[in-house]
């Protein structure tokens, strides 16, 4: 398995759908077909932080991420994070993602990993989150988005 790379945006838009496409375009992942996962890290993969994805192949392509979102019309803020812990086997992500503040959010991302894994028997030995974060002027419409992208992009058809 290649690396799965962490990335992070944030915009804003007249419309959500047009902040959520910015806030892609933000992390360089905007061209693409996403489609998300549950949160296991396959035991062979690498996660870094990158905060801006590479080229991940042809526009249009698919791409498995998982996905932490927040989307809200203005005034007001959205926070988003992922976490993930990793040890010498399998691993998790968890995210979280809502119109709180960024420590609170790293707080129910941290909880959310503890929780999952207290389920599993498996050897945790490293963690780290990242959130992000976007205000909206009234009229306007914010999003923050942080994924984790599963290697390259792949054909959709």
């Amino acid at each position: 398995m290649s690396t799965i790379r962490v990335v992070w945006g944030t915009a804003t838009g007249p419309t959500e759908m047009a902040s959520y496409d910015a806030a892609l375009a933000d992390a360089n992942v905007h061209n693409y077909n996403l489609v998300a996962v549950s949160s296991v890290v396959p035991a062979d993969a690498a996660v870094e932080a990158v905060g801006t994805a590479p080229d991940l192949g042809p526009a249009g392509e698919r791409l498995t991420v998982v996905e932490a979102r927040a989307t809200r019309a203005g005034p007001g803020g959205v926070t988003a994070g992922l976490g993930w812990t990793t040890g010498p086997g399998p691993g998790l992500f968890y995210e979280v993602a809502g119109e709180a503040d960024p420590e609170d959010v790293r707080e129910r991302v941290g909880a959310g990993l503890e929780a999952g894994r207290d389920l599993r028997e498996w050897t945790f030995d490293d963690e780290r989150i990242e959130t992000a974060s976007a205000d909206a002027e009234p009229g306007t419409y914010a999003t923050a988005v942080v994924l984790a992208v599963y290697g390259e992009s792949e054909p959709i058809c």
